[in-house]
C-alpha cells in the first residue's frame, strides 16, 4: 500500500466517518432522552435519500402519502386521547400533524422544485415530521415500559418501515447528482473531491449547531434536563412528552440530511439505510449511548476501520467493523456499575 492508496482510503474513510458520526449522535440523543434504541434511524435515512432522488427525477415523492398516514393516525389518535379526558396539546400536535405536513404537500404536489435547494428544503420537510410522528404512534404509549420493550418495538418500527420502502420506492436502486464536482489536487497524485468536503462539512456545523442548541438554548437545556433525570425533569416542569417530540424530530432531520449527503456518492435502496443504522449504532456504543464527542470519535474510527478493511479483505469488512463492538462492550462491561433504573 502506498501513500495515494493510504490517502484515499483514509479520505474514504473520514465521509463516511462523517455520516456515522450524524447517526450516532441522533441515536445517543434519542436514547438519553426517551430511552429508545431508535433501530429505524437507518430507515429515515433510505428514505431521505430516495425521496431526494424522487424530485430529481420529476416525480412526487411517495414519502408524502406515507407522511400523511402518519399524521392522520396521530390526529384519531390525538382525538381519542381528548375523549378519554387526557390532556392534549393541540398546538405543538397541529404543528406536527397539519403544518408541516401541508408544507410538504404544498412543495411536492403544487411547486414541484426543480432546484437543488428547494428539492432539499422539501426532502426535509418529508422527512422531518415523520419522527414526532413515529414517536408518538409507536413510543408514547410505552414510556413507561423497559428498555427492552422499547427495543422490541423499534425493530417491529424498523421491519414496517423496511416494507413500506420497498412498497412505495420498489427494489431499485437510486443516486442523485453531486453537491460540488469539484476536485483538488494536494499533491502527489492525492485529489480531493468536493462532495467529500461537502459530507464532512455539512457534517461538522449540524454538530456544532447542536453543541449550541443543547448548550445556549431553552429547549436545549431542557433536552438535556430529561436525559440527566426524567422523573426530576417532569417535577421541575418540564414536559417529557415534549421532549420526546423533539428528539425524534432532531433525529429525523438528522437522517434526512445524512441521506441526502450520502446518496450521491453511493446507490441507495429501501434497505440501504439498515446497514448504516447498525455501524452508526456501534459508533454510538463506544460512546456508551451517552457521549456526543466520543460517539463522533468512534464513528471516524468505525469508518477509517471499514475502508481500511475494504481494500485488506473486503469480503469481511463487515465482519470487521461489527466485530469492534465486542471489546468495547466488554470494557464497559467491566469498568460500569449496575443502576437501578428510575421508574
Amino acid at each position: 500500500m502506498d501513500l495515494q492508496i493510504s490517502a484515499l482510503l483514509a479520505q474514504d474513510g473520514i465521509v463516511n466517518g462523517a455520516i456515522y458520526a450524524l447517526l450516532a449522535l441522533a441515536l445517543v440523543l434519542v436514547f438519553s432522552v426517551t430511552r429508545v434504541i431508535f433501530v429505524p434511524q437507518g430507515e429515515l435515512v433510505a428514505l431521505g435519500a430516495l425521496s431526494l432522488a424522487t424530485l430529481q427525477a420529476g416525480h412526487t415523492p411517495p414519502t408524502l402519502w406515507l407522511l400523511l398516514a402518519l399524521a392522520a393516525g396521530v390526529l384519531l389518535v390525538e382525538l381519542v386521547r381528548q375523549q378519554r379526558g387526557l390532556a392534549v396539546d393541540w398546538p405543538v400536535t397541529l404543528v406536527w400533524t397539519l403544518l408541516l405536513p401541508g408544507a410538504a404537500a404544498l412543495m411536492s404536489l403544487a411547486l414541484k422544485p426543480t432546484g437543488l435547494a428547494g428539492q432539499v428544503g422539501t426532502t426535509l420537510l418529508l422527512i422531518t415530521p415523520m419522527g414526532p410522528l413515529l414517536y408518538r404512534l409507536a413510543f408514547r404509549p410505552l414510556a413507561d415500559a423497559t428498555v427492552l420493550t422499547l427495543l422490541i418495538a423499534a425493530v417491529a418500527l424498523h421491519g414496517v418501515l423496511v416494507g413500506l420502502g420497498l412498497y412505495l420506492f420498489g427494489p431499485e436502486g437510486f443516486s442523485t447528482s453531486r453537491f460540488s464536482e469539484a476536485r483538488f489536487d494536494v499533491g502527489n497524485g492525492i485529489q480531493i473531491t468536493g462532495q467529500s468536503l461537502v459530507v464532512v462539512g455539512v457534517a461538522a456545523a449540524l454538530s456544532a449547531l447542536l453543541f449550541v442548541f443543547f448548550e445556549r438554548s431553552i429547549v436545549g437545556k431542557a433536552l438535556r434536563a430529561t436525559a440527566v433525570n426524567r422523573v426530576g425533569a417532569r417535577l421541575m416542569g418540564i414536559p417529557t412528552s415534549l421532549a420526546g417530540d423533539l428528539s425524534f424530530a432532531l433525529a429525523a432531520l438528522i437522517g434526512a440530511v445524512s441521506g441526502m449527503l450520502v446518496a450521491p456518492i453511493t446507490t441507495i435502496q429501501y434497505d440501504t439505510g439498515f446497514l448504516m443504522g447498525l455501524k452508526g449504532f456501534v459508533a454510538a456504543i463506544i460512546g456508551g449511548l451517552a457521549s456526543y464527542p466520543l460517539a463522533m470519535a468512534g464513528a471516524v474510527l468505525v469508518g477509517l476501520l471499514e475502508s481500511f478493511s475494504a481494500f485488506w479483505a473486503s469480503a469481511l469488512k463487515e465482519v470487521i467493523v461489527f466485530t469492534l463492538i465486542i471489546p468495547v462492550l466488554l470494557w464497559r462491561s467491566l469498568r460500569s456499575r449496575h443502576v437501578e433504573e428510575d421508574e
